[in-house]
């Protein structure tokens, strides 16, 4: 988005958007409209014949376009389809620019799943971005006074804009120590990370960054349920959780570590499915590293 409302460079958003082939070999998309521009790169899982991005609203005033995956777009799809809005695809894009239209903003608070999207709303002269709870699909930014506002999946992304490259070197010093780099920061002054469970809105009179979740914690003081109340809950949370991830236009499969946490996910999910499970490994020459031969039992065991 540009700041001085000069047309958006369609040049920069393909250098930017052919950093990130590796992330949606499939198809790719672009908007240009005034002083925003947005692309698309697509790995495609739902609606693999009309789920293309961006995605606009019958008036072409919305566009949209989205990283992830919403579990519960069915039923936001059906609500939605009952106060009139219309869907021209299967997608859970779509759901997402309707439910935006719907409720504005606080659309995030409405869906289950790892999602990074941005939405160009021409009504309000806004771009709004927003990542899922708990972080799982990352989503940088940079907004600089003069240079304007970027965003993308990749920090590589973003160095293909003119923005500046100067390292943040508090941030370098926090990954020498920490081996990682704490969020909001990013190696780069010029570009932070979005946090999870966070969106931000970027006008003309700049950055609107919200927190709309954090991890519910139990009040001081507050009794815990006992251990068979945990272990019944957390089955039960498992077992909605990994139904609600199958849900796909292509098949599915399930990583094995040989780990306790995998194995539950793939026998939650040989389960639910009633036929073969495909499952995936990796083996290592350090038998320190290795834990194909604990996959490979799993999978046997699993059919």
């Amino acid at each position: 988005m540009t700041e001085s409302g000069a047309l958006a460079d369609r040049a920069v958003l393909e250098r930017m958007n052919r950093t990130m082939i590796h992330r949606g070999p499939d198809d790719e998309g672009y908007l240009v409209s005034g002083p925003v521009g947005i692309a698309m790169r697509r790995l495609s899982i739902i609606d693999l014949e009309s789920g293309f991005q961006p995605i606009c609203n019958e008036d072409k005033t919305i566009w949209i376009v989205f990283n992830g995956e919403i579990y519960n777009h069915p039923e936001l799809r059906s609500e939605l389809a009952s106060k009139g809005h219309v869907f021209r695809t299967r997608s859970d894009t779509e759901v997402i620019l309707h439910l935006y239209e719907e409720v504005g903003d606080s659309c995030v608070n409405r869906l289950n799943g790892m999602f990074a999207f941005a939405i160009w709303d021409s009504v309000r002269h806004v771009v709004f971005i927003a990542r899922d709870r708990l972080g799982i699909k990352p989503l940088f930014y940079s907004y600089e006074r003069g240079a304007g506002f970027y965003f993308g999946s990749e920090i590589k992304a973003l160095l293909e804009a003119p923005i500046s490259r100067k390292p943040d070197y508090q941030s370098l010093y926090d990954y020498l120590s920490l081996m990682y780099v704490p969020t909001p920061a990013t190696a780069f002054a010029a570009i932070r990370k979005l946090p999870p469970g966070h969106t931000l809105t970027c006008s003309q009179d700049g950055l609107t960054i919200r927190q709309y979740w954090d991890i519910p914690l139990p009040a001081e003081g507050e009794e815990g349920s006992g251990k068979w109340e945990f272990e019944e809950e957390i089955l039960h949370l498992v077992q909605t959780a990994v139904q609600r991830q199958m849900i796909s236009d292509v098949p599915i499969g399930a990583l094995l570590s040989g780990g306790l946490d995998s194995t539950t996910v793939a026998a939650v999910m040989a389960r639910k499915l009633g036929m073969p499970l495909r499952t995936f490994t990796i083996g290592f020459d350090k038998k320190s590293y290795d834990e194909s031969e604990e996959a490979r039992f799993v999978a046997q065991t699993l059919g």
